[in-house]
């Protein structure tokens, strides 16, 4: 999975296009989370510091090919200007006359910000003239927006066909050190633990994690459809009625491959979901009338302690409603365990995350990434076309 790196590129006095992931939340006109902004700083840093002239291109929201106002990256450009205590120019236009004259502005170090890339319709078409346009904007290209890559988008593939060398920056660098490690020669035991909604969000992920991880952790919503396939009774918990022939295959599988697949062995369950619900536990069947919205306390001891033994462990999906006070001990528990692993520790996907920095424990994971649809696609095992788009190293 090696790609140049940006410390390979001779920069020095050099404009460079740098695609960044600024899809933040914004509220009332301003960065409401800055994560993704701090996560691109090492590679703007590191530009800046050679003395390169940064002109970044990033998207915000889903404008579908037109300006929306409340869209703009003018917000994101103020606070990125306060991050890195220097100026930061900004830009109206993406591509144009306009662009090209703020580019040729920069001084040596300095830093433009472009207008959201998702104005124009031609970004997501991967449009060839739209690329060129973005192309001539600078002398180098340095991808270092993860959470974009598993899409063929202007200016995450096609751009980077307009330069002898197209090199990632030290965030995608970085995604493909740790996530690589669930490709090859992982170290054992090798423990995956999947929860969320849908067994059909997570198909690929199940069966490609099957194949490598030595034991796969149930949890989350989905954890119903594979009990429903071995029989048990759900109560009122979602079911994914569609994949409960594809659930009863796995876990048929799972053995054949000298794999295991552990499932909840009891649950945290109410009448109702509401913020206002208290959680009951019960054993592996869940009664009539009740909805499962969390792992149990012995599920959630023995989870733990498989995490504990495991050398790499990849999380992606809450073991349960973690939203609600009643329903987060499954997830937390999960959370800490990771923690307090001596492996290499991995955690995909927006709601794992969300736990993590809820629990307080975010700077106690090996790594934590920041691209959710990338992150899966990558653990699938499927080529993802914007770092395909990349140099060799």
């Amino acid at each position: 999975m090696g790609k140049l790196s940006v410390e390979a590129l001779d920069v020095a006095k050099k404009t460079v296009l740098l695609r960044v992931d600024f899809n933040v939340p914004l509220e009332n006109g301003a960065v409401a989370d800055d994560t993704r902004i701090r996560a691109a700083l090492p590679t703007i840093q590191y530009l800046t510091q050679a003395k390169a002239k940064v002109v970044l291109v990033s998207h915000l929201g889903r404008p579908k090919g037109s300006p929306k106002p409340e869209l703009t990256l003018r917000p994101v450009a103020e606070r990125l200007a306060e991050l890195l205590e220097a100026p930061v120019a900004f830009c109206s236009q993406t591509v144009g006359q306009e662009a090209v004259e703020h580019a040729g502005k920069l001084p040596p170090g300095g830093v433009l910000l472009l207008e959201n890339v998702r104005f124009y319709p031609e970004e997501e078409k991967n449009d060839p003239e739209f690329a060129a346009s973005l192309a001539r904007l600078a002398e180098c290209f340095v991808s270092d927006a993860f959470g974009t890559v598993h899409r063929a988008h202007a200016s995450t593939t096609g751009v980077a066909a307009h330069f002898p060398q197209a090199a990632c920056g030290f965030l995608i660098a970085r995604e493909l050190e740790f996530l690589g490690q669930t490709l090859s020669r992982p170290k054992r035991p090798f423990v995956a633990v999947l929860g969320g909604a849908k067994v059909s969000d997570k198909i690929g992920v199940i069966q490609a994690l099957l194949k490598r991880a030595d034991t796969l952790l149930i949890g989350g919503a989905m954890a119903y459809t594979f009990l429903k396939a071995q029989g048990n009774p759900i109560g009122d918990s979602l079911l994914d009625a569609e994949h409960i022939d594809l659930a009863k295959t796995l876990l048929a599988d799972a053995p054949r491959m000298g794999k295991s697949i552990l499932m909840p062995i009891d649950h945290r369950v109410a009448s109702e979901i509401s913020p206002d619900a208290s959680a009951e536990v019960c054993g592996r069947d869940i009664p009539d009338g009740k909805i499962g919205l969390d792992i149990g306390p012995k599920t959630a001891l023995s989870y733990a302690q498989s995490i504990k033994r495991a050398k790499l462990i990849v999380w992606n999906g809450p073991m349960g409603m973690f939203e609600l006070p009643a329903f987060e001990e499954g997830t937390m528990t999960v959370a800490e365990a990771m923690a307090e692993s001596g492996g290499t520790t991995i955690i995909g996907g927006g709601d794992s995350v969300a736990a993590v920095n809820k629990a307080g424990l975010a700077d106690r994971i090996s790594h934590i990434s920041t691209g959710g649809g990338a992150s899966l696609k990558f653990l699938e095992g499927q080529k993802l076309p914007g770092i395909e788009a990349l140099t060799d190293a």
